[in-house]
């Protein structure tokens, strides 16, 4: 049996364990794939987070990417690390759920989408539902749920 090859491979990530996890499998699928398989991180800063906060100003979002973009300077370290030459990443802003499941995806031709099972905003699960839930729904490719670390030991998930 041939095994389902992915040369575009895009990770949202948000600075969650999940999410984390979701990265480093993320890493050893796309070394299996061979060399010519693309890694593309993204991150989302949710702009709707900021509407409500009367004393808004741009320095909030200036700081959250700068933030983002340090984390995902190590991400690319590592997967540089791993012996990956096609590892990059992108900061999008607005909506997580329909930027991870379809906008990035089609930019960047993804063929699977590799996401934690649960990410930072447990607010926004509870009341209208996880960003993970929405993708696997509605995103444009394949997409694996990441839910055990790399020895297969099930994430420890929060409770409700």
């Amino acid at each position: 049996m041939k095994t389902q090859q992915y040369h575009h491979i895009l990770v949202p990530v948000d600075g969650s364990k999940e999410a984390e996890l979701a990265f480093k499998k993320a890493v050893a699928v796309a070394k299996r794939n061979g060399e010519d398989t693309e890694l593309q991180l993204l991150h989302v800063v949710d702009t709707r987070a900021f509407q409500n906060i009367s004393s808004f100003d741009s320095s909030m979002v200036e700081q959250v990417t700068k933030t983002a973009k340090k984390t995902l300077d190590e991400y690319i370290d590592y997967a540089k690390s791993q012996g990956l030459n096609k590892v990059s990443y992108t900061i999008e802003y607005g909506s997580p759920k329909t930027i991870i499941a379809r906008d990035v995806p089609n930019k960047m031709h993804a063929d699977l989408i590799m996401i934690g099972a649960t990410g930072l905003n447990a607010v926004e699960r509870i009341l209208i539902g996880s960003v993970t839930e929405f993708v696997t729904r509605t995103a444009v490719c394949d997409v694996m749920v990441v839910r055990t670390d790399l020895n297969n030991k099930p994430i420890a998930l929060p409770k409700k």
